[in-house]
């Protein structure tokens, strides 16, 4: 046998990766299908890289192959060597894709809707540094460093760039334990005994019981009298009508796992009222950033799968 090593050829490259099929399968048949040529055509190819490399790497067996240990050695050093370049093509492909990204957002829709959905994100771009805060103020996106705002709320103002994403309806919700004891369930009347819970910031510039009142109003349903318990977020409304507090008025978008899971029901499921406010993505003009771009694109994309299921 000739010690002297030569440097591999590309030729040699090409049959590299004949054999790394062929390794990962344990079969020249299976690797044939995946690289649409036939068995015979990859145990010739694996052949001459034997005989160019003067080495064994595979064990002929009874209608299979089997790695030699310096088969196993080879194949270990070119997965390392794949991921790697694989590495760094995604690394090149994603230079403008990565730092800080500061994303701002309503409390109640950060905590019930965005952060299920975030780990797709992340994995699509690991690079992203991605920070989420949280508030109900309109924020001022020259002072705060904030590159995108998240906001249910009237359209944005026309000095700002912004997205449409998604209607709203609102409904009212409360324990199962809560209807039952109350007696709510398809009945309206009973409704009088009942604590409404309230998120006093649903929305910018908007009253403290506003979104029961506007749901009140379009039924024709009189709540005047009715005992009251506000929240400053619409979530923490949602939290107390999980722990038999009173009814809160639920975001369909926002009490979708709560109503699957059972900690929430819906008495009067038939009276639902689609909000005059909407999700929209906002941004100062003239925002270019790759990353910005990035998550933009991906909240639509979401917003799309989600109104098709």
């Amino acid at each position: 046998m000739n010690n002297t090593y030569k440097n591999l050829t590309g030729l040699q490259l090409s049959k590299l990766y004949t054999f790394e099929v062929a390794a990962r399968h344990e079969s020249f048949a299976l690797a044939a299908e995946e690289l649409f040529i036939t068995p015979g055509a990859v145990s010739h190819q694996i052949n001459l890289l034997e005989k160019e490399l003067e080495i064994k790497l595979f064990l002929r067996l009874h209608r299979k192959v089997r790695l030699t240990a310096e088969g196993k050695r080879i194949l270990e050093a070119l997965q390392s060597s794949l991921n790697l370049l694989n590495t760094e093509i995604n690394t090149l492909k994603n230079q403008s894709l990565v730092g800080p990204l500061t994303l701002y957002a309503r409390p109640s829709i950060a905590q019930c809707w965005l952060l299920p959905h975030l780990p797709d994100f992340i994995q699509r771009y690991p690079y992203i540094e991605l920070t989420v805060l949280t508030g109900n103020e309109n924020v001022n996106f020259q002072r705060t460093g904030i590159n995108l705002a998240l906001y249910f709320d009237h359209q944005p103002s026309h000095q700002l760039h912004y997205q449409y994403l998604m209607d709203e309806s609102i409904v009212p919700v409360c324990s199962p334990e809560y209807a039952k004891k109350i007696g709510l369930k398809n009945n309206l009347s009973n409704l009088e005994y009942c604590t409404l819970l309230h998120d006093c910031q649903a929305w910018s510039h908007g009253t403290g019981t506003g979104e029961w009142n506007s749901w009140a109003q379009h039924f024709q349903v009189n709540i005047e009298h009715l005992s009251q318990l506000s929240f400053d977020r619409s979530e923490l409304a949602l939290t107390a009508a999980k722990n038999h507090l009173g009814m809160a008025m639920g975001r369909k978008k926002l009490i979708e796992n709560d109503i699957k899971n059972g900690a929430l029901i819906m008495p009067f499921q038939h009276m639902e009222l689609k909000c005059e406010q909407h999700y929209y993505l906002v941004s100062l003009k003239n925002n270019e950033l790759p990353k910005v771009k990035a998550f933009s694109d991906w909240l639509l994309e979401l917003v799309k799968k989600e109104s098709i299921n």
